[in-house]
């Protein structure tokens, strides 16, 4: 973060604004608004803050005259919409000396806090801010906020605010508390005081807390949530909701970083995840565990790469789940393999050149590979094979052993859908040896057919690309590729 985000208490402080055109009066509004009293500084004003000062006699004021060092001093925030670069280079450089917040306007290198753009359900704010950057987009992020709160919430706001030493009081424990707010926030309660019958959900809310301070040992619950291939944006809603409920979370490697920013801040963190043979925790302890702490009460969170059901063992998690009656929820995800040959522009089917597709796992429980089991293999079908850069040499050898031929069509792709996204494209003869020389270690997917020639002409991801010659396919239609890319050929 380029800024600490923070909402600063302004009111009985005083604060000053050097200027006095109309930003200077908007900016004066807010300040008022916040319950600060505000001097404007300027020899004269214009119509605007005339008005700002008529309507709040009392609070606000004009010193007429130039700004001049010392002004500043006694201020809780300061803020510059003077058009004159020695004024707002003085102003900037007396506050900085006195370590007082200075804002000059359109000049980030001047400031020392941003102003955001708000969206104001007061006592509910959300604050959104580019950091100086882009604040025509922060004002669009803004207004799509806007749409998505009704003016209603401020009452539901005010409410809680009012009832929160009661509930302190009667509820000691804080996850408590929280599971508490979190069923007032999304039950009938908070419905009821949205749609104007406050006095019902207020009723509602008194009854929730009655309940909740006479049976405050509450079962836990296990959310099995397919996190994707790695990129955030592929999450579903249902995903996040719960993402933003759970109080610990066991979490893959896969896209791990960008992931986890997304879950509930306080929710505690468990890396459990899988790599090339590198096991955090053996599978049978992952099991034991989400049961552990769901038998504690918490809600967890499994945050699965890819989809829970799809060589994720997703299965084998929930069986114990069942054995206990421990509620749970399973939430699909993009497919790991849908995700890589989407975002590396493979089509998995295609009507002129493969009219199947087959997920197939490189990896056994053994560490084995026996892709013969699932022999015959054909020329017009797409092969995905997950779990199989650690044995890619044996994957290609058993596939030419099963029937296909040497130079047939075959790409990994490594870190699908992220922005350190790589494809390693060639043949079933010579795939190991290329990516051996690209130091490719996962994750990655392996994806063999007719149709991983068209990634040069439909890869549309920029991402890095890998420049890899490819020898003549066998039997297929699409031209034969010369170099794997990731980007767009716009």
């Amino acid at each position: 973060m380029q800024h600490y985000p923070i909402f600063l208490k302004l009111h009985g402080r005083r604060c000053l604004v050097i200027g006095a055109n109309k930003a200077a009066a908007q900016k004066s509004e807010d300040l008022l608004r916040a319950g600060a009293f505000v001097t404007i500084v300027a020899p004269n004003l214009d119509s605007s803050c005339i008005r700002v000062i008529e309507r709040n006699k009392g609070r606000a004021y004009h010193r007429a005259e130039e700004f001049c060092p010392g002004m500043e001093h006694g201020a809780a925030l300061v803020l510059s919409v003077s058009d004159d670069d020695a004024t707002n280079q003085a102003v900037h450089e007396s506050c900085c000396r006195q370590g007082i917040p200075v804002n000059v306007v359109d000049q980030p290198a001047l400031c020392s806090y941003i102003t955001p753009s708000v969206v104001d359900r007061s006592p509910l704010q959300v604050a959104v801010t580019s950091g100086g950057a882009a604040p025509v987009l922060a004002r669009q992020v803004r207004a799509q906020i806007e749409s998505l709160l009704p003016s209603a919430y401020s009452r539901l706001a005010s409410l809680a605010g009012r009832l929160r030493e009661r509930v302190r009081s009667a509820l000691p424990d804080n996850e408590q508390r929280l599971r508490f707010w979190e069923r007032v926030f999304s039950g009938s309660a908070s419905q009821s005081i949205l749609s104007g019958r406050e006095h019902e959900g207020e009723a509602e809310i008194l009854r929730l807390l009655q309940e909740e301070k006479e049976n405050p040992n509450h079962q836990g619950e296990v959310f099995l949530v397919g996190a994707g291939p790695g990129n955030p944006d592929l999450l579903t809603f249902r995903a996040l909701r719960l993402m933003q409920r759970a109080d610990v979370v066991l979490y893959d490697s896969l896209g791990a970083s960008a992931l986890l920013d997304l879950v509930r801040k306080d929710a505690e963190h468990i890396p459990v995840g899988k790599r090339c043979g590198k096991h955090t925790l053996p599978q049978e302890q992952i099991n034991s565990r989400i049961i552990e702490l769901a038998m504690q009460g918490k809600r967890v969170l499994r945050l699965k790469g890819g989809d829970p059901f799809i060589f994720g063992r997703g299965g084998e998690e929930i069986e114990g789940l069942l054995e206990l009656n421990i509620p749970f929820q399973v939430v699909p995800g993009v497919t790991a393999a849908q995700g890589a040959a989407t975002f590396a522009g493979i089509p998995l089917t295609h009507r002129d050149y493969a009219q199947s597709c087959r997920f197939l796992t490189g990896h056994r429980r053994d560490g084995r590979v026996n892709l013969d089991h699932w022999a015959p293999f054909h020329t017009d079908e797409t092969l995905v094979i997950y779990m199989g850069l650690k044995n890619l040499s044996s994957v290609c050898t058993q596939l030419r052993s099963a029937g296909l031929p040497a130079n047939h069509p075959a790409a990994v792709i490594e870190q699908a859908t992220l922005p350190s996204q790589k494809i390693v494209e060639g043949s079933l003869k010579d795939l190991a040896d290329k990516a051996a020389t690209h130091n490719l270690s996962g994750p990655a997917m392996i994806v063999v057919g007719p149709t991983v020639p068209l990634t040069s002409r439909l890869a549309w991801y920029d991402a890095i690309s890998e420049e890899i010659d490819s020898e003549p396919v066998c039997g297929a239609k699409p031209e034969p590729s010369t170099a794997s890319t990731s980007s767009s050929p716009c």
